[in-house]
Formats: structure tokens, C-alpha cells, sequence
């Protein structure tokens, strides 16, 4: 795979090199287990909920990880540390290097995180037909990445929504994706898509404000009568989409889609305002 390690340190079954000084990434094969981390003010989000998610893809592919959550835990504070970066995001990738076995990495990658203009006036998604073999494990799928990637730039779009052999649309190709019909929000079911952690949350936000969400995929022939949508992710929060193909929508007035928004920002700052003192 290519390297994608950005800034000067990363972390290598525990111990803490100079990126320049190490080719592993060119080493490594097979598609690996991963995870991405928003880091904020030093602290990494939501650590509990893609800790247990990167073990629990593992084990569905029957794959091991060579360190324990301990290990994991002061690999992610040492190489925040090390980089002495405060705001970004953070990878955790366990895979097979030629000779050298299995590797855990942790390491910083390039960040961009949506301006506030997306939030504002939403952004443009395409439709992209894909079928995941898996939804559940989170894999890394290099010729799927750079093929959507290509398709997104190509349209001037910001995320791409996966339909299925069936026309229904179960997520974005890095997003979970939401879809607003009168009062209630609909979204695919756990077994169909990659169970995000925002999405963990915005359901949690969701029943406190008693807002119902439906776990029913929608087919690409309802996009036309829905009244919002948004996807989800991490550094994404929750991002109102106002185009999906030629499709627009008035997702940035909807008034679900404004409150999940300020929901999630209150809980992430307080999530931060609660662990800081872990991670100074």
C-alpha cells in the first residue's frame, strides 16, 4: 500500500520511529483491519467506541491484532505526544508486512476536515453502484478507494452514496448517510452497513431530543420525496447534503437535521472537557 504517515513520528508495534526513516507501508499486502481517530485539543474522540469496533472487525475476518488495547492505547498518546499535534486525525491500521510479520501502526494522515460553508449550504453527493463484501468489518479496499475518489472529483461532489444491486442505498463510501421523510429519519440497518461511531451517537442524541430514526434503507427512487438528508462521520459530525445527482434538498432548513448537528457538537466537547486530563 502507499504510505500515507504525515508529520514526523509514528508508532510501529509499540515503539515510536521517524517516519522518513521507514518503507513499512510498501511492505504491507494484505487488505489490513483500520481505523481513523478525530483528535481534539489532544484528545482522541470517541477512543472506547473504535477500539471495540477495530477488535470486533478482527474477529470477523478472523484476523489478529499483536497488541492489546493497553498497548494500543499508549501507542495513540505517544505518537499524539511525539507529533505534538492537537487537532487532526489519527490511524490505526493492523495488517502483514513481508518480512515482518503482523504490525500495528499508528500514525497521523493528511486531514480535511469540511468548512463551515458545507454546514451552511450542504454539500453534493453522486450515486456510485458498489456492493461491500462485508459491511460490518472495516477493511481497507485500496482499488474501491481510489476508484470512488476518482468519480467524486470528477463530479465536483463531496461523498459518493453506494446504491446496491437492488437500487437501495445503504451508506456513503465513507460516511453513514440519513435520509429525512415527514418526521422521523431513516437510515440502513446495523447488518447492511459499517456501524459507525458518529452514527452509535446520533443515535443517542436522537432518542434523548425524541427524534425517531428508522433503520429502513431508502431506494434510489424515494430520493425525490424526501425533505433533507445528511451523512455522518468522523470530522464530519453530521453534514447536510442539498444535492444527491441532480436531486436538490432543502436538508440545511431542516430542523432534525439542525438539531442532531448541534447535539453532536455539545456531546464531542463534552467528551473532550471529560478525558483531557488522560492525555496531557
Amino acid at each position: 500500500m502507499k504510505a500515507e504517515a504525515v508529520n514526523e513520528f509514528y508508532a510501529v508495534n509499540g515503539e515510536v520511529r521517524y517516519v522518513k526513516e521507514d518503507d513499512i507501508f510498501s511492505k504491507i499486502t494484505k487488505a489490513p483491519i483500520y481505523e481513523i481517530i478525530r483528535v481534539v485539543d489532544g484528545v482522541p474522540i470517541f477512543l472506547e467506541d473504535h477500539l471495540e469496533r477495530m477488535f470486533r472487525s478482527a474477529k470477523l475476518v478472523n484476523h489478529s491484532i499483536c497488541l492489546d488495547e493497553k498497548r494500543v492505547r499508549k501507542s495513540i498518546k505517544d505518537t499524539i505526544l511525539h507529533n505534538e499535534i492537537s487537532n487532526s486525525n489519527i490511524k490505526l491500521l493492523s495488517g502483514e508486512a513481508d518480512g515482518i510479520g503482523d504490525v500495528f501502526l499508528v500514525y497521523f494522515i493528511e486531514t480535511l476536515y469540511p468548512p463551515k460553508a458545507y454546514y451552511e449550504n450542504g454539500i453534493k453527493a453522486i450515486l456510485y453502484e458498489y456492493e461491500r463484501n462485508n459491511p460490518n468489518a472495516k477493511i481497507l479496499v485500496t482499488s474501491f478507494k481510489e476508484d470512488v475518489a476518482h468519480k467524486i472529483k470528477e463530479s465536483d461532489a463531496f461523498e459518493a452514496l453506494i446504491i446496491n444491486k437492488k437500487g437501495y442505498i445503504p451508506e456513503g463510501s465513507r460516511s453513514n448517510a440519513y435520509f429525512v421523510k415527514g418526521d422521523k429519519i431513516y437510515t440502513a440497518p446495523p447488518d447492511e452497513v459499517l456501524l459507525g461511531i458518529t452514527r452509535k451517537h446520533i443515535f443517542k442524541i436522537a432518542n434523548r431530543l425524541n427524534i425517531q430514526i428508522v433503520e429502513e434503507t431508502i431506494h434510489k427512487d424515494d430520493l425525490e420525496k424526501l425533505e433533507g438528508a445528511f451523512i455522518s462521520g468522523t470530522g464530519l459530525n453530521v453534514l447536510p447534503i442539498s444535492k444527491i445527482g441532480n436531486i436538490e434538498l432543502p436538508s440545511t432548513g431542516n430542523k432534525l437535521i439542525s438539531d442532531l448537528n448541534n447535539g453532536f457538537s455539545d456531546m464531542m466537547r463534552d467528551y473532550v472537557e471529560e478525558s483531557k486530563n488522560l492525555w496531557i
